[in-house]
């Protein structure tokens, strides 16, 4: 590529990412409790929208941390709870049954993330108890969860029901603290929402702590 069209495309950037920096300054903003009135006057559709977007988009490696802090925000702390439960439940499942499609052989050669042989080695020692520690407030990315998980021997209905009991802690202490953003929250939930992940944080430590 000639230098001369090399700088070009380079000033291009620059000048595109400052005029978005100025823009986002500038412009008007809405307010958090603004975004929460206009996500309720969306309805039921809206609620449905975030759900699918969190349940498909998740089976890959988007940090769903991110959908879980939006629906606090968006929908207060028991639809948002409802709902991010429920999605990443469904995008848990969709992921192990996506791979366990696609052959096990193939996936498996395209892992080639550090953290995958601690996954597998606990996954061999625990089965779905490891699952639900994994789920837990821990370093492991949701979704190489999923694909480790598909990779073993785990079944569905374990491998469902230990995600649930295991994103539980910290999917409710995320969404509090979503709702918290608003300004408007009872401070009995910012309690709740310490108590959630201190739970998290004391079921990893109890289940490291046993015996092999």
């Amino acid at each position: 590529m000639p230098l001369i069209l090399r700088d070009r495309r380079v000033l291009i950037t620059v000048a595109v990412l400052v005029s978005l920096a100025v823009a986002a300054a500038v412009l008007p903003r809405p307010s958090i409790f603004q975004v929460r009135e206009w996500a309720e006057s969306m309805g039921p559709a809206f609620v449905l929208i975030f759900f699918v977007a969190q349940a498909v988009l998740t089976i890959t490696p988007v940090p769903r941390t991110v959908f879980t802090l939006s629906a606090g925000l968006l929908f207060g702390p028991v639809s948002g709870i409802a709902v991010t439960i429920s999605a990443t439940t469904v995008s848990a499942v969709l992921a192990l049954l996506l791979v366990r499609a696609l052959g096990r052989r193939a996936v498996q050669a395209r892992l080639s993330h550090p953290a995958v042989k601690a996954i597998d080695a606990r996954l061999a020692r625990r089965g779905w108890l490891a699952v639900g520690s994994l789920r837990l407030i821990a370093p492991a990315p949701f979704a190489l969860v999923n694909y480790c998980c598909a990779l073993s021997s785990v079944r569905l209905v374990p491998y469902t029901a230990a995600t649930v009991v295991g994103i539980l802690p910290g999917t409710v202490g995320v969404v509090l603290l979503g709702d918290a953003l608003t300004g408007d929250t009872n401070p009995v939930l910012m309690i709740v929402t310490t108590i959630c992940v201190a739970l998290g944080v004391a079921g990893l430590l109890l289940e490291t702590r046993l015996p092999g």
